[in-house]
């Protein structure tokens, strides 16, 4: 697992699992640490991306390079690096904001959503001969870590969300995560070239359904929903 900041203690006492702290910007470190992943940890199985840009610089160069550029560097590198099982598969988490508007997102935080929807097309074709899946997970804004306190003291806002889902809750990360458990393993043996929404039904809806319920949410900000923390 490669991540910007350490593990926290729970993840670090997780079995069977190597952390290594990487700023995926770090272009010669990159090179260095993804051959010595290879070197330490064997052929791949399944390859998962999760990451965006969250550092302090223009918002515009920073997401296509964290998100696009790095993801098809890592690709372009780890193709010969499958176990070749014919049970191989790439996941990349997007976001519902590849095809619709997340107003408190930039530009760049679209596009790069957008980029990586058609990458997972392109490589789907590319990659099939190889006997590699490639397919993406689009979930909406989600109950994590680093949100949860917020909208759990915040019971009018957990409602509103709640309502506005044909679901009627909320998604979290473990959602996400079975998305993603599903797209790499057998059962998802024959699907390549999609994009699975976590939503829970939300982005169904048209926008005049659910804006008679907006006049009731409290004017609260949700910290956490600024460009460089959401999703």
């Amino acid at each position: 697992m490669i991540g910007r900041r350490p593990p926290v203690e729970t993840d670090e006492q997780l079995e069977n699992v190597t952390h290594w702290t990487l700023d995926l910007l770090d272009r010669p470190r990159l090179s260095q640490v993804w051959d010595e992943i290879i070197t330490r940890c064997g052929k791949l199985s399944n390859l998962v991306f999760a990451q965006r840009y969250r550092g302090e610089g223009d918002d515009w160069d920073g997401e296509i390079e964290t998100s696009l550029t790095a993801t098809k560097e890592i690709i372009d590198r780890s193709v010969d690096e499958f176990d070749g099982t014919g049970e191989n598969s790439i996941v990349i988490v997007s976001s519902i904001a590849s095809h619709l508007i997340a107003g408190e997102q930039p530009l760049s935080y679209h596009v790069a959503k957008a980029g990586l929807r058609q990458m997972v097309r392109y490589y789907a074709v590319t990659l099939g001969p190889k006997a590699i899946r490639v397919n993406s997970v689009s979930p909406c804004r989600i109950l994590k870590a680093e949100n949860q306190s917020f909208y759990l003291d915040n019971q009018q806002v957990l409602d509103y969300y709640t309502k506005i889902t044909p679901l009627g809750r909320m998604g979290t990360a473990k959602d996400v995560a079975n998305a993603v458990s599903l797209l790499c393993g057998d059962k998802a043996g024959f699907i390549t070239g999609h994009d699975l929404v976590v939503d829970g039904g939300m982005s169904l809806s048209l926008q005049d359904s659910v804006a008679p319920d907006v006049e009731s949410l409290p004017d609260l900000i949700d910290p956490h929903l600024s460009r460089r923390s959401q999703r």
